[in-house]
């Protein structure tokens, strides 16, 4: 897997970077001497951020591919090129399927997915040009890995990312390219996530989806970490070139007891066409 060990001096964007872990993300890019983009879809989260942190501020809205489209233009146009593009913007509300309306999958897979897909398609080409080569790191969930209730149409496109991110990295790396990529699984990251029904779009207007208050620090179950460390995660394995970005390593147990239940799922199919035979 390629990586890029030495950041300095190069362009990176960032999706959804005028708060939580797109802030944390940016935050820590600037910290490595890079010339950051942060793009999201509220303007004055974004003037605020881009003054405080020492980044440049581009609205954008994600999933809309032109204006993607546009975000990548304006990046050329002040620097030239791009090294890193972070496809992070993502909203969380929830709801058990037999609830969700068509407005609802539409909206979260049209961030939370789509997102990341415009954000790969646009920008894939300029890092494969760019002769230093570059690193695409897509933010997903620990929910692309497990997925537990009333998450599910956050989960179904955290699993689509997962999946693009790991098709993309084993693509690159047969061409031998210099662009790498990871993808970022965190777990509870102190964020306004919990309050991301108040950028649905006026024109979705059906919904079951509900926010949902997260930050559950009290509840022992949970570690809770902050936006830059969660940053500082996402420069390690653009630096290492790590396929897997993980801020709670701690986690892996509920992983390991999806992959056990689907390990013996096929040794029992095995089993039962044995004995059929």
């Amino acid at each position: 897997m390629s990586g890029l060990p030495e950041l300095r001096g190069k362009v990176a964007v960032v999706t959804g970077g005028a708060s939580g872990i797109g802030k944390g993300i940016a935050t820590q890019l600037v910290a490595e001497g890079m010339r950051v983009i942060i793009a999201d879809i509220e303007r004055d989260a974004l003037d605020k951020t881009a003054g405080e942190i020492g980044a440049t501020g581009v609205p954008a809205d994600v999933s809309d591919a032109a204006s993607v489209e546009a975000l990548a233009r304006t990046a050329q146009e002040l620097y030239g090129t791009v090294h890193v593009v972070c496809n992070n913007a993502g909203i969380g509300p929830m709801a058990a399927i037999k609830d969700l309306t068509m407005d609802d999958w539409h909206w979260i897979l049209g961030v939370n997915l789509y997102g990341v897909i415009h954000g790969v398609h646009v920008f894939l080409p300029i890092l494969r040009a760019n002769p230093d080569g570059g690193h695409i790191v897509n933010t997903a969930s620990m929910a692309g890995l497990v997925a537990p209730p009333r998450i599910g149409s956050y989960a179904v496109a955290k699993y689509g990312v997962v999946a693009l991110t790991e098709v993309l990295a084993a693509e690159l790396a047969a061409e031998n390219s210099k662009v790498g990529a990871s993808v970022l699984c965190p777990g509870t990251v102190r964020t306004n996530i919990g309050t991301s029904s108040r950028n649905r779009p006026a024109g979705l207007p059906d919904r079951a989806l509900e926010d949902v208050d997260i930050q559950l620090e009290d509840n022992p179950a949970y570690r809770w970490i902050g936006p830059d460390e969660a940053g500082a995660v996402v420069v390690r394995a653009i630096k290492r070139g790590d396929l897997y970005a993980l801020t709670h390593p701690d986690w892996y147990p509920q992983v390991r007891a999806r992959h056990e239940a689907i390990a013996a799922a096929f040794r029992e199919q095995a089993a039962d066409q044995t004995a059929e035979t």
